[in-house]
């Protein structure tokens, strides 16, 4: 089963020009979009310092970590996950199907103000995604499946128009 849909550089700029504004207008640092298995697919803000990698990871295996917490108390409705720290925090949403979003925010802002301008983006990036899978339903993507050595047959050139 894949992951994500095939995605074509349209898809990627759409998502980021959703992520870009929510960035922008939300006052987060960074936003990164993961597929489930915690790869990185596109990201906006600032990373400074942050191993995005090792976020990605983790944000993923939290999420899922929690969705199972819930499925054990016989709540399925999980579609977020908020870290509070004491200088940055994370919220982590849920693109269905698709994977997370990860958003990295000053505290002083606050977990109702991000989650506020997160209801926008997260609706753009879902349907961009669902675009992607109608265009071509029975391919997709699994990076976990990709081999890091050899990443040539998941990218391909377009064609000269």
């Amino acid at each position: 089963m894949f992951s994500l849909p095939l995605l074509i550089s349209e898809d990627i700029a759409a998502m980021d020009a959703a992520m870009g504004e929510f960035v922008f207008n939300s006052g987060s640092r960074l936003v990164l979009f993961i597929d489930g298995g915690g790869f990185i697919v596109t990201r906006q803000g600032d990373c400074g310092n942050i191993d995005t990698a090792t976020l990605g990871a983790l944000a993923a295996n939290s999420f899922a970590a929690t969705q199972a917490i819930a499925k054990l108390i016989e709540d399925d409705t999980v579609t977020s996950l908020y870290q509070q720290g004491n200088e940055t925090s994370l919220l982590i949403l849920s693109v269905g199907e698709f994977g997370f979003l990860a958003v990295v925010f000053p505290a002083a802002i606050g977990v109702g103000s991000v989650k506020f301008y997160a209801e926008e983006m997260v609706s753009r990036v879902k349907r961009q995604l669902r675009d992607a899978h109608d265009r071509a339903p029975t391919q997709g993507l699994d990076l976990s499946a990709l081999n890091l050595a050899d990443a040539t047959p998941l990218f391909r050139r377009r064609a000269a128009p």
